[in-house]
């Protein structure tokens, strides 16, 4: 009688007298993660482990955390865009007073990044 294993083409090693199924991670993509990728991986194998387990066990992890980051980087861009055209930071204040066009866009950056890390990341 075949065991399921053996059912689904699974194969054996004998390891000191014992079976051991010999198995093997499905292939994942290669794709470099950036910033928001490696925030998301982070976050699911500390507070999604079922999610975790899942995506690595399927072999889309690498897939998914490349599109996160992805889709992270394209939000932040566009919010930043939008908080600096509805805070009236632009090339005439970037002119006018470099130091402050400076530090409201840093402040802008943060702020976008949270709401990337709220929205896309921690999700």
């Amino acid at each position: 009688m075949k065991t399921l294993y053996k059912q689904l083409c699974g194969t054996y090693r004998e390891k000191n007298g014992r079976l051991i199924p010999e198995m093997k991670l499905p292939e994942q993509t290669n794709y470099q993660i950036g910033k928001y990728g490696q925030f998301y991986l982070d976050y699911i194998k500390n507070h999604c482990r079922g999610r975790y387990t899942t995506l690595l066990t399927e072999g889309k992890l690498n897939a998914r955390l490349h599109e996160i980051d992805l889709e992270a980087n394209r939000m932040l861009e566009t919010t930043i865009i939008c908080l600096a055209s509805e805070g009236g930071i632009d090339e005439k204040l970037k002119a006018r007073d470099m130091l402050r066009w400076i530090a409201e866009m840093n402040n802008i950056k943060v702020s976008a990044e949270e709401i990337v890390l709220r929205e896309v990341v921690l999700v």
